[in-house]
């Protein structure tokens, strides 16, 4: 499962960066995750807390909510939200687009004691 390793690797980067604060304990992750990525964002935050027992970040909150992004069609240049990493223009039935807006998986704020 993709989301269990993202909650590992979310875990990793939460822990070392608490650590370069020199922080204790880790309170609350936030973030987002683009939807253009198909991931459970609860999927991810269970994850994590499964991987954090034990650590600095355990019972730590992750909380991430999903971020939408349009499209551009290249060949009308009407802008669209795409659907299933499928970039079909609604408009104009092209296959060339640019992705508006952030991809991926990205944390914004951690909160530390």
């Amino acid at each position: 499962m993709h989301e269990s390793s993202l909650g590992r690797d979310v875990l990793r980067a939460v822990l070392e960066r608490a650590a370069e604060a020199g922080a204790t304990r880790v309170r609350v992750v936030r973030g987002h995750v683009s939807e253009t990525e198909w991931l459970d964002p609860e999927a991810i935050a269970f994850h994590f807390a499964a991987f954090a027992r034990g650590t600095a970040a355990e019972g730590a909150r992750l909380e991430l909510t999903t971020k939408w992004v349009e499209a551009d069609c290249q060949n009308c240049g009407k802008r669209y939200k795409p659907d299933h990493h499928v970039m079909l223009c609604p408009h104009c039935g092209s296959t060339e687009a640019e992705l508006l807006g952030e991809t991926g998986l990205r944390i914004e704020t951690i909160e530390v004691d």
